[in-house]
């Protein structure tokens, strides 16, 4: 059964409808019929944890806090990670049952293509050649075998490949495969498109209205990511006032805490350690801040049990025989 909040307050509501401004009244037809398996109708996501260290301050900032993670992700890649480094986070995350993901290898915006720098932005975080293609795949294998379940990606046939993998033993059969914020579909049609790819959850754009998730609901299912408050290279909105309404139109829905006004730290180094650390720990309060608003409206019901990750049966292409 889903586990919807029972008739959550409105901000402002009763305040403006004295004053003669009611709220208009919501479209039930517009609510999510979905939800995960477990029956939740949202997760929670703390995005650009970039090492060790970082999801050290991450986790303890969370105890302390006492904000509920279901995922941690990383934005680097796994090529950015040494071997001990990803058994450190595979180890602390297992510890506190919250699932990791890390982003595959190379890709277009850090290799030496120029289409990238023009103002069209050319093909993006693609990855670029059967190279960077075999490097996102050999990323994959090497997570895989060090105990990571989640893969970050951000390019079409990277999904396709590592779900093919997948659905030849090649990559664990409980590995999910989430899609990258910087290359995530914009309208129903290509987001059932990625689903059949082989994602297992997928980042939107986080300038969608709430209609636009309403308009994805009617043909897919598969869990989607959305950035609450969004980094400024994702357009640095905050719609933490809206957080109710987006997961009533986008559930099953990952609420993912990132930071506006913050300079970017992908690939991260110790260089920029301070920063890294100190952006990860006010994610947590972003977090935080979200979660007390969706009490305070009595909207904060339906969360999936911690420790939650899969995603439940979606639909997916046929996987050619003889792979």
């Amino acid at each position: 059964m889903t586990l919807l909040p029972s008739e959550p307050r409105r901000p402002g509501a009763g305040a403006l409808a004295r004053l003669g401004l009611p709220a208009p009244p919501l479209d039930p037809a517009d609510a999510s019929p979905h939800a995960f398996p477990d029956g939740g109708t949202w997760r929670t996501e703390i995005p650009s944890v970039e090492g060790p260290e970082a999801l050290a301050v991450v986790l303890k900032e969370s105890a302390r806090l006492d904000l509920p993670v279901h995922r941690i992700s990383q934005g680097s890649g796994v090529w950015m990670l040494t071997d001990d480094e990803i058994t450190e986070m595979v180890e602390a995350c297992a510890a506190r049952a919250v699932e990791l993901c890390l982003f595959t290898g190379p890709r277009g915006t850090w290799d030496i293509g120029g289409s990238t720098r023009t103002d069209s932005g050319g093909a993006g975080l693609r990855a670029r050649g059967h190279d960077a293609l075999a490097g996102c795949v050999e990323d994959a294998l090497r997570a895989a075998e060090l105990g990571v379940r989640c893969l970050l990606v951000a390019d079409e046939g990277v999904l396709w490949s590592l779900h093919r993998l997948r659905a030849a033993g090649l990559l664990p059969a409980d590995t999910t495969v989430k899609l990258s914020a910087l290359s995530g579909p914009v309208n129903p049609a290509a987001f059932a498109v990625y689903e059949r790819l082989g994602a297992d959850s997928l980042n939107v754009p986080s300038d969608l209205t709430p209609d636009h998730l309403t308009e994805i609901r009617r043909v897919s299912r598969a869990p989607m990511d959305l950035y609450i408050e969004a980094p400024d290279d994702l357009g640095g909105y905050v719609r933490m006032y809206e957080t109710a309404e987006l997961i009533r139109r986008g559930a099953p829905l990952y609420l993912k805490f990132g930071l506006s006004k913050s300079p970017g730290i992908y690939p991260y180094g110790a260089h920029l350690r301070e920063h890294t650390l100190a952006t990860a720990r006010e994610r947590v309060r972003r977090g935080r801040l979200v979660l007390d608003l969706l009490a305070r409206h009595g909207a904060d019901g339906g969360m999936s049990p911690l420790g939650a990750r899969l995603p439940g049966e979606l639909h997916r292409f046929p996987v050619p025989e003889g792979d």
